[in-house]
Order: C-alpha cells, then structure tokens, then sequence
C-alpha cells in the first residue's frame, strides 16, 4: 500500500510546484487612446479577489498565475482582458468608451447621466476638497459652482456659516439650503446659547466626502418639494470597489495668522488726539493727563497692542486613515479622523474625532443590503459673542497706555481699562461646547425585474449638544460671585424612505426611467438648561457648588413631514429629453387647512449635436439646449407657527399659564417658481466645455415674521406676505489646456450676477436697524442717512438733507444738524456678481492648483466704527485715519474735528458703510509624488508630500477687517438684519504641509 502512493504523493508535489512556478508577478504600464498614462486603472484578476491600481504615472504590479485573466477598468475607457502568458509584462493601451464617458451623478433618490439631466446640477468631487486646511465642509466649496454664494461669519473656527443659492428667496424662514447625506436630511440648525451661532456640520470629516451636487433649479430640488426652495446639497460619501484593500494616511500641520489686521494708535499717537480732542471740548489738559496716569496704573513707558493680544498665530493639525476594498459581494470603507484647529482669536479651539463605516453587500444577484455610519464628537473652546466686551476683538476699544495685565506680569488688568479685559475670561473662566453626532443610514434593495428595483432606506440623524460655561468672580460676574450656565439640546431625526427605480430601453429609442416612493421623518428636539451664581471658589466650576440656582428649565418639540413623490425621464434617440417629477408634501408645521401642499416641476432638452447635420463635426462635441420649470417650497419656521401658545408661568407663587405665540391657522406653504434656461457645450472631444443659464425665482406667500403693534401684548405674527424676485445668469467654462504625457493643465471657471427685488410688500416697509424691507428694492437694502464729509471751515461733520422737494426730487443740501437729514436707500448687503475660477496642473509627478473667488457689489455696514473709527468721541482707542482729523479752517479732509464726549460724525450714516469688492486666493496646493520605483522598496503604493494654503491673498479696497466677515449675533444667519460688522474677526489664512500615503 506504501508503495501505491509513493507515485501519487510524487505526482501531487510536482503538481504543487509546477503551480507555485507558475505564479509571476506581472508589471506593466497603462495608457489611454492618446498614450497618456492613466492612473486609478483598477486591475483586478478574474474570478479572485486579488487586485491593484494603477499609480500616477500608469504603472502597476500585480501576482497573477499563467493563465490567468487579467481585467482592466477605468471609467470612460472599454473594459479589456488579457491573458497572463510567459512574459512578465504586460503594457496596455485602452480605448475611450463613448457611452462610459456619459458621467453618472447623483440626484435625489437615484442617480442619472449627466449627458441625460436636463437640470442644473453644480458637481464637485472629492478632489476638490481635500487637503483643504479649513474644519468647515462648507468652506472648502467656495468659488466651487456658479450662482452659490459661501460665506463664514467671522474667523471663529465653529463660526455659522451662509449658503445661499441662488440669492436669498425668503425673508423671515430658513434661507439655507437642505443638506442630504447619503439620503439622509440632516439637522442644520444652530444651537448656540450665546446668540452666537454653531456651524452644525462641524462635525462632518470633509476627507469622507466622495463627491457634493448642489440641486439648483426647480426642476432637480422639487422632488424634495417643501424644503428645495434654498436649493439642496447633496453628499456622498467614499465607499469601498472591489478589488485589492486599500490603506490611505493623510497627516497634516498647518500655521494659521489673521488675513488682516487694522492699524490703531499707538501710546503717543493716542496721547497726542485726545489732548487735543479734549482741548477742542473745554477740558484742560491736566485732566486729560490725570485720565492717562489712570489708565496706566502707575506703570511707565506702556504701549499696549490689544489687538495683537486677541488676534493670536493658530494652527490646524490633521489625521485620517481610512481603509478600502471588497470583493465581488462584499464592498468596504471605513475611515477615522483627528482634526485640532487653534482659532486665530485667542481662547478659540476645535477638536474633533470621527469615525465612519460604509459597507455594501450583494446578499444574491437580486438582493442587496448597505449600511452607511458615521460618529463623531466635536469639543469646542468658545468666546463670546462679537456684542460682548468679553470677546477678545472689543480689546480693540481698550486705550493703548493701560497695561494688559498687573505688575506681576500674570494677572489681567482690570482695574485700571476702559472696558472689561477680555483676559480676565480665560484668566477665571471657561466656555466649553461639545457636539455629539451620529448619522447613519440602511438599505435593502430587491430587483423584481431586471429593469425594475425597489429600495428601502431607514435614515437616523442624532445631534446632541452641551455647554457649559463658566464666569468666575474676577470676571464680568464679580457682583454675583460668579455665575454658570449648564444646557443640553438633543435632536433626533428619523426617515423611513421606500421607493421604486425603473429604467428599460424600448425599441433602442426609447429609454425611460422612472422613480416613485413615499417618505416619512420626523424630527423630535428636547432641551434643558440651568443657571445658577454665587460659588465658593473659582476651582469649583460645576453648578452643583452654586448657592443659588437662578434660571431652568426644559422644552420639547418636534415636527414630522409626509411625502409622496415621483419622477420620470424620456430620452428619443438619445437626443430628444424629457422629464417631470411631482412631490406631495405634508408638514405639521402648518394650519390644518393648509397642511399639503403640490410642488410640480418639468424639464425637456435636446441634444442638438447628435442631429445629422453636426453629429459628425470635428469641432463640435456638444450641445444641449434645456429648460426646466418648477415649484418649491420653504418649511423654515417655528414648529407651531400656526398656533397660539401658551407656556406655564408662576404668578405669585402660583401656577399660571401665559400666551407666548399669537397663532395663525391660515399659515401655509411659502412657494417659489423657478424658470431656468440653459445650454451645454463641448468643442474638440470636450477639451473645452461649459454650460450658460438664465433663471428667474418668484417666491410669493412669503412666510414673514410681521410686526403687530404691542397693544396684542405680542411683538409678531407669523403670516404669508408679499413677493420676492431672485433673477440671474450663470456662466460656467471648463478648460482642458493640454493633455500630453508628461503635462496635464485643466481650468474650470464660473461667474455669476443676481438680481434680487421685493417685489409685493403690502403691509408697507418693514426697517430694523439699518436695513429695510421695501417694495421695489433688494431685500435687506441699507437704508441710512448719507454722510457728506466735513465743513473745511469749522470741522462740522455733514450730512445730504434728502427731503423731498416740491418737483419729487431731493434736496441733496448739506446740514450738520443730523436730525435734519432723512435717511436714503444706500447699498445693499448682497453681491450682484460673484465669480470662481480653479485651476490643476500636473507634470510629472508634480501637481499644482489652486483657486481665486471674487464677489463684486455688496456692502457692509461698521457698526463698531463710531467707536472706534469715532475721531476721538470717547476714549476708545481710534484707527490710525483718525489722525487725518480736520484741526483748523481750510482743512479738506473726511475726519471731523476731533471733540471728546461730544456728537460730531459719529451717528449711524454711509460714514461707516463700505463696499466689499474683493477678490481672493481661496486655496492652493503644491505637491510631489515619489516615484513608485523608491516607494515600492518599502512597499508602498504612493507617498505624495504636499503644501497647502487657504486664504493666502485677498485683495480688496475694503477698510475693515475683512470683506466677508459680520457681526455673529442677532440671529445672524437669518434675518432682515444683515450686511454688519461689529468688531467682527476676520478669518484664518493658514499654511499647511502634508503627507499622503497609500498602501
């Protein structure tokens, strides 16, 4: 028997080791039709799950048997197969596949060719965003697409942040767009408690962004009916493809300064103004020295910069690793991020941890199941608000002779200040927020036929915020022994979607696909705060040491919405386009009668270069023509604004309850018409491409928040009234310069206007502070008295008189008497153009890009500036133009006379409002690869260090800190009240070095 399986045994060894012979490893290069290296090429061996991709010159290395099929895909290329033979290399040139090259993007509940969509999609890939030193998501997309406008409030690192797109169609609801993360609607709303707002998707990790669409006209946001008037933002995020698994580092530092600073006086420039402001106002000058001693606290030689002690150097570090691949049933991607932002504004710090897990599987060929998953938390080290002398830029008020801090060089001064001193905060205090958020959303998809799926997706939004604040006795709260403030605010959001997908080709004509569903979410918010005073010691920060408790309580709330919705799509002979969806949405926001509500929309297109007569052009490789038509809505209101409240309220002692909202049960949908024009193009196989469009938004039923007089014992009501128009051209060009082996340079520039007018108000003007709501002008229009400089004769400020006169034109007279002079439509806080323009270069393994964002036609009122631009109203420190002051007759300058507690100029007129024109190097990046020939010595698939920048250039004529940054209270993000600067921090320009790393 022994000897029987000698041969046998011998047999099966040689066998193993023929096998074992046989495996190579097989390198190559892969190129594209025109012999450019093609990186990402995913190669994969056929019937295993062993793979690989291509690096950034083409190459690639795989261990593969005789035998064996090769398989390689890149998209816009045809799939080829080649066989594993005795050479060890294998070179491959693949051939663009026309009908791959038709780019899908994601809409709502589906996905469609971009060739096909006879909507306005603005698309931006992950590309564009990473390696962008900035905590915000947001952030990273400015300049990114036409008619959408980013802003950030101020250079806080959480500070809010506004989108706006396609300008701003509503007054008093939410004028954000709504954001969808792989499907789910998320929670977007600002849970500050120091009127200062949070932005609430901080707490998204950008490096797990896959790509963002923007739904800009109707006929792509209406299928999300009610809430696509502000537009809606998109966001997939990074999921696992079959093939070799995948490691990826990205390790970054960056430097953070202030993009600007203003010059304020120095010790002796300030002594020398006020000695004479004082001089000019009947004081003498020994009061005005024995004021200077004051200030200086018996300290000599004082020169204090309090600006350069509020605006600080910060820093941003930066760590991901994330984790993909899969093989032919199961697909993976998980990921974890670090950020740490030190603000440029001292005492503000975000750090956040996150941590994501996508994961799909194919349970059979018809049954398929995903979950998506993220978690984040996200600890905040706060400040003030900007209408707080807490808040480290008011330090800009403080008089440069008093010392920042005591004698003992440690303690904060502030015996002897003008105003508090912000040290004092970080000295014996502490403002600390920390957000918790899960966002996770799960899928079954059946296909029933092979043209027909149905999907059900089960989303959860989960957004829990604390702080905790803590004001000791040496702070603004020493009267009451320090003061604690302690509030949490949890939001969870529940979505139940089901919906079926249809997409066949009938008679190779006619290729229809359809989609039809339900949605139900509701979103549940429980909040409870309390306050207490008087503690022990500074140690003990917690309430429970608190002798007093002095405010609490608890709400809850919730709102819920009920939708049906379809879409479907035509395209004739792949030229002929049309589409229509329909959303019936349901919301408990609104009166009975008045709670559904239609929101219809259509588009059609034609693909004018597949007719005879150009599909064979040389020159022409595209052009569409397409127009949509559609109905939105806006659901951002109060949660019971259709009606009257009533909370419990003691009464000596006694239960009570009070009325806190005058309801209106005829509240209902506020509905926005877009109409869009558009046309793409393409020349030369897309080396130049674009798209133009016109569109113009109507929004009537205006949900407004209309004064009553107080008499009702109420201050509004919330009631649809009046119309607004947003109007305007797009203008979007895509540049592929060259494209050779070694070089490749493509830029992509966008451009748009906007035209935005009230254009029915009929319970008449609305004003609250220095903006206006009127019938005929741009929404939120300044409206203040005009300044007219100085009299060259006695240093009077001026004003222009504009009274009427008998004819209907104004008297443009000059008065220095301001309560003669009425008040004019002076500016508006909104650009009429704004513009991008981006552009990548690669050669070799060098790349390079960078992008420039400009905005041309806004203002921005100073309200800080009759502090501190006052010449020498009060004893503020003053911007060094002060000193141009007018000092004796015949003097021409734009400063009054310099006049110590005394009125000359400082009243609220276009003295303080400027225009905000700039343009601004948003971003740039610099990198170099390794050659993979080195990397591959330590295996490593590519090593690729990098030097980014953010907010390097701004050039601009405006005189404040900065063009874009306002004030951060008042409800800042939505309001009439907009278009402020009040000692408002500009942002972070930071520089950044990195590492990425691919196994």
């Amino acid at each position: 028997m022994k000897k029987q399986l000698k041969p046998v045994l011998m047999l099966f060894l040689i066998g193993i080791s023929y096998t074992y012979a046989q495996e190579r490893t097989v390198t190559g290069n892969v190129t594209d039709q025109n012999a450019i290296p093609l990186p990402g090429v995913n190669i994969l061996v056929k019937g295993t799950t062993s793979g690989t991709q291509s690096d950034f010159d083409g190459n690639y290395t795989i261990q593969a048997e005789e035998g064996q099929i090769l398989i390689f895909s890149y998209l816009g290329q045809k799939t080829v197969e080649f066989t594993v033979g005795t050479s060890d290399t294998i070179d491959v040139q693949m051939e663009e596949d026309a009908s791959q090259l038709e780019e899908v993007i994601v809409v709502g509940y589906g996905s469609q060719s971009k060739r096909k969509i006879t909507d306005n999609i603005a698309t931006i890939s992950s590309d564009q965003i990473n390696e962008i030193p900035t905590p915000s998501l947001q952030s990273a997309l400015t300049g990114k697409a036409a008619g959408v406008r980013i802003t950030q409030l101020n250079g806080k690192v959480e500070g809010g942040i506004k989108v706006r797109v396609r300008g701003v169609a509503t007054i008093s609801s939410s004028q954000e767009p709504l954001y969808v993360i792989d499907g789910v609607p998320l929670t977007n709303q600002d849970e500050s408690i120091n009127d200062s707002p949070i932005n609430p998707l901080v707490s998204l990790n950008p490096n797990d962004i896959e790509s963002i669409q923007i739904l800009k006209d109707a006929s792509s946001a209406a299928i999300y009916g009610a809430r696509g008037t502000n537009g809606v933002v998109l966001i997939t995020t990074k999921q696992g493809k079959e093939g070799k698994t995948k490691v990826s580092i990205n390790s970054s530092y960056g430097w953070s300064t202030a993009t600007n600073k203003l010059d304020f006086l120095n010790a002796a420039q300030y002594r020398e103004l006020f000695l004479e402001a004082g001089l000019n106002n009947g004081f003498t000058e020994q009061e005005i020295q024995d004021q200077f001693d004051f200030y200086s606290n018996g300290q000599t030689n004082v020169d204090t910069d309090w600006q350069d002690l509020a605006l600080i150097d910060g820093s941003v570090e930066d760590f991901g690793v994330s984790i993909s691949g899969g093989g032919t049933k199961t697909r993976f991607f998980l990921s974890s991020g670090y950020n740490k932002t030190h603000g440029i504004v001292r005492g503000n710090i975000l750090e956040r941890y996150s941590l994501r897990g996508n994961f799909d599987h194919d349970i059979s060929d018809k049954f398929k199941t995903g979950l998506n998953m993220t978690i984040s938390k996200t600890k905040i080290n706060r400040i003030s608000n900007d209408n707080a002398f807490a808040t480290p830029l008011q330090a800009v008020a403080q008089v440069p002779v008093s010392p920042a801090f005591l004698e003992d060089g440690v303690t904060p001064n502030n015996e002897t200040t003008e105003y508090f001193n912000f040290l004092m905060e970080q000295f014996n205090g502490s403002f600390e927020t920390n957000m918790w958020r899960v966002i996770a959303n799960t899928y079954l998809q059946y296909q029933i036929l092979p043209e027909l799926n149905f999907r059900s997706e089960v989303g959860y939004d989960l957004s829990v915020q604390l702080a905790e604040r803590f004001s000791g006795s040496l702070t603004e709260s020493a009267s009451v022994g320090g003061f604690g403030t302690a509030n949490t605010v949890e939001t969870e959001r529940y979505v139940l979607t089901n919906y079926f997908s249809y997409n066949k080709v009938f008679g190779e004509r006619f290729d229809v696909e359809a989609t039809a569903g339900m949605s139900f979410e509701e979103s549940r918010r429980r909040l409870q705060f309390i306050q207490a005073q008087g503690f022990p010691s500074d140690d003990l920060e917690t309430l429970n040491s608190a002798s007093e408790i002095v405010a609490g309580g608890s709400s809850r709330t919730a709102f819920n919405f009920l939708s049906y919705f379809g879409r479907a799509s035509l395209a004739i002979d792949n030229k002929y386009l049309f589409k229509g969806s329909l959303r019936y949405d349901g919301s408990s926001r609104f009166g009975a009668d008045n709670r559904f509500g239609i929101f219809p929309a259509a588009s059609v297109g034609w693909i004018v270069s597949e007719e005879n007569f150009l599909v064979d052009s040389e020159t022409l490789s595209l052009l569409k023509l397409r127009g949509s038509w559609g109905v939105t809505g806006n659901a951002g209101i109060g949660d019971f604004a259709s009606l009257s409240l009533f909370q419990g309220s003691p009464y000596n002692q006694r239960a009570a309850l009070a009325p806190t909202q005058l309801g209106n049960p005829d509240v209902k949908w506020e509905r926005t018409t877009q109409v869009d024009v558009g046309l793409d193009f393409g020349f030369f196989s897309n080396r130049i491409s674009g798209e133009i469009d016109y569109y113009v938004k109507n929004t009537n039923d205006l949900l407004l928040n209309e004064p009553i007089p107080g008499t009702t014992g109420f201050v509004n009501i919330t009631r649809n009234v009046g119309e607004l128009r947003n109007r305007g051209l797009e203008f979007v060009l895509n540049t592929r310069n060259i494209q050779t082996e070694n070089l490749r340079w493509s830029t992509s520039f966008n451009i748009s206007t906007l035209d935005n007018e009230v254009t029915s108000l009929p319970g008449g003007d609305i004003i609250e502070g220095r903006n206006i709501v009127r019938e005929g002008e741009v929404l939120s229009s300044f409206y203040m008295v005009e300044y007219a400089g100085v009299n060259s004769e006695n240093g009077d400020a001026l004003f222009v008189l504009n009274t009427p006169n008998a004819d209907g034109t104004l008297n443009k007279n000059t008065t220095s008497n301001f309560n003669e002079a009425q008040r004019v439509i002076a500016g508006s806080p909104y650009p009429d153009l704004i513009a991008g323009l981006s552009s990548n270069l690669n050669y070799k393994n060098l790349d390079f890009s960078f992008t420039f964002q400009g905005e041309w036609g806004a203002s921005i009122y100073n309200d800080g500036g009759r502090f501190q631009s006052g010449n020498a109203r009060f004893f503020d420190n003053q911007t060094a133009d002060q000193l141009n002051r007018w000092q004796q007759p015949g003097d021409i300058t734009n400063v009054p006379q310099a006049r110590l507690f005394s009125t000359n100029g400082q009243q609220p007129s276009t003295r303080y409002l400027d225009e905000t024109d700039f343009i601004r190097l948003r971003n740039l990046t610099l990198g170099y690869t390794i050659p993979r020939d080195v990397t591959q010595k330590f295996h490593i698939d590519r090593l690729r260090v990098y030097f980014s920048g953010f907010n390097l250039l701004t050039f601009t004529d405006y005189i404040g800190y900065d063009p874009e940054s306002t004030a951060d209270f008042n409800d800042a993000l939505s309001d009439i009240q907009v278009g402020e600067d009040f000692y408002s921090a500009p942002p972070a320009k930071t520089y950044t070095i990195g590492l990425n790393i691919d196994f």
